[in-house]
């Protein structure tokens, strides 16, 4: 939660979950990934209204991805991919 205020236009929010409070981060994100939730989950309910890629319910993406990765978002096939 405390690192939201430092996403850019662009940026991939990595997370456990999302609240309310991550709104203003959610607007600026490509995509949205998030170790908890399901179909109405709060992150797939915006990126949905958003038209933005999101994966939930991955159980890892915290522990896998850190600051600074660059990372390739398929939502159609429920992949991402840290790029070299």
């Amino acid at each position: 939660y405390h690192d939201i205020k430092h996403v850019k236009k662009g940026d991939i929010i990595i997370a456990n979950t999302t609240h309310p409070s991550y709104l203003p981060a959610m607007r600026v994100a490509a995509a949205f990934v998030t170790n908890e939730g399901g179909l109405i989950s709060h992150a797939a309910i915006l990126a949905r209204e958003m038209n933005k890629p999101c994966i939930v319910g991955t159980k890892w993406a915290t522990k896998f991805f850190t600051n600074g990765n660059l990372l390739e978002v398929d939502a159609d096939h429920g992949v991402v991919k840290r790029l070299e």
